[in-house]
């Protein structure tokens, strides 16, 4: 038989911890390693990790699944024992090898949580052995873990807050990020000013005090809790959801001379407008042949949608530079926009100036919602693999697991002990 030390590494636990035997459990045909807790090892509540004395010896023997040994499960087999714990009462003892609850160590709990952020559901449930089910409560306990050996709130200055649709039906998650870490802090079901206000109280009124900078699309349920609750932030309007307002308000300017050149006859012209769109929305330095063709021949045919693409354009410039340039750019546009006759853009100018303040302070500040877009791209990835959760709690488990930097504890220690220990 393999030596103690060698067992007690496959199964993730330290030297309080005593091999008693390992034999072969025929009818599942797996390995079964018999353990027990050292006479000096003092008994914790499997809960809150704090010391209780003894209540009675439970149920008698339990197994935990720990990782498989090559294509042969393996169990951890042991007394599960009682304590009276002051806090929580009668429950089980603490166990170094698993958490609370589960039916699975540590090392297992901890490799199904990292696969199920990197591969396909019907390739982690082939290869762990296990149902679906099964991998919901454990992501739930991992992250439970994680959240309570680091606090998710501790730093934050600077954050961005967007929101994601994970599900047909007008069905959102309310996202928010730390720029400086790059971490998600915290994500909730639904998008509007009773969503983020939970956020802001789970913050607390000292930290919400920290914040200075927010980033955020221009939503007005976002800008007006931000101003309610975050007294000394800043409210930056995304570059990239500007610059996407004048390019809705460029193509509603090309369909709109598209409509009147079909309303007129002249379906050959109208064709030609159609095949313009992508050269109207992509930059100029990224521009085919082809495309670069289609934007001359719409500058000599249509100079009202010529100018409104200079306008987009213009505006795009704009928000690139940084600096007292980009600002003077700024109210240079909104000068030409509000005077160019072009309905579109007239009314954009004005939503302009109603979020200026915001535009400017970001490009003073240069930060941007790019960090949440990635994140929410990920989100979108982890949706797609992970089908099969029907809850939108689980995808928020799956994006803390991923996104948030959260480190599960130790083989052979638990959560608490952790915790007091950093």
């Amino acid at each position: 038989m393999l030596g103690a030390d060698v067992w007690r590494r496959f199964i993730g636990v330290d030297k309080q911890t005593v091999i008693e035997d390992v034999d072969v459990d025929e009818e599942l045909d797996a390995v079964v390693v018999h353990v027990r807790l050292r006479r000096s090892t003092k008994r914790r509540c499997g809960r809150c990790g704090e010391r209780a004395p003894g209540y009675d010896q439970g149920e008698g023997r339990r197994r935990w699944r720990a990782l498989d040994l090559g294509v042969v499960m393996c169990f951890v087999e042991a007394d599960a024992p009682r304590v009276n714990c002051p806090t929580h009462g009668v429950t089980v003892a603490q166990m170094p090898w698993a958490r609370h609850g589960a039916g699975h160590t540590y090392a297992f709990d901890d490799t199904v949580a990292w696969l199920v952020t990197h591969t396909a559901k019907s390739t982690l449930v082939t290869l762990m052995r296990i149902a679906w089910r099964t991998v919901g409560a454990i992501i739930e306990r991992v992250v439970a873990d994680g959240r309570t050996l680091r606090d998710p709130f501790e730093g934050l200055v600077r954050i961005g807050i967007d929101e994601i649709s994970y599900k047909r039906g007008h069905r959102y998650l309310t996202v928010v990020v730390d720029h400086d870490s790059g971490r998600l802090v915290w994500a909730g079901i639904g998008r509007d000013k009773k969503t983020l206000r939970a956020f802001f109280d789970l913050l607390g009124e000292e930290r919400c005090k920290l914040i200075t900078i927010v980033t955020a699309d221009g939503a007005t349920w976002i800008e007006d809790v931000v101003k309610e609750r975050c007294e000394h932030a800043v409210l930056c309007i995304d570059a990239f959801h500007v610059c996407q307002w004048a390019s809705d308000a460029l193509d509603e300017v090309r369909r709109e001379v598209w409509n009147a050149a079909r309303a007129k006859g002249m379906r050959g012209y109208a064709k030609e407008l159609k095949g313009c769109r992508f050269a109207l929305w992509r930059n100029p330095e990224d521009l085919t042949l082809h495309q670069q063709a289609k934007l001359s021949w719409i500058a000599r045919e249509n100079r009202s949608l010529y100018r409104a693409y200079l306008l987009k354009e213009q505006l795009r410039l704009a928000i690139r530079r940084k600096g007292i340039v980009s600002l003077t750019m700024l109210d240079t546009w909104l000068a030409w926009a509000s005077r160019s006759r072009i309905a579109a853009f007239v009314e954009l100018a004005r939503k302009v100036r109603r979020h200026q303040v915001g535009i400017e302070a970001a490009m003073m500040h240069e930060v941007s919602n790019a960090l949440i877009e990635s994140t929410n791209t990920k989100l979108r990835v982890l949706h797609r693999m992970a089908f099969g959760f029907a809850k939108p709690e689980h995808l928020i488990a799956l994006a803390y697991l991923d996104r948030g930097g959260y480190c599960p504890p130790l083989p052979g220690r638990s959560a608490p002990a952790l915790a007091a220990a950093s």
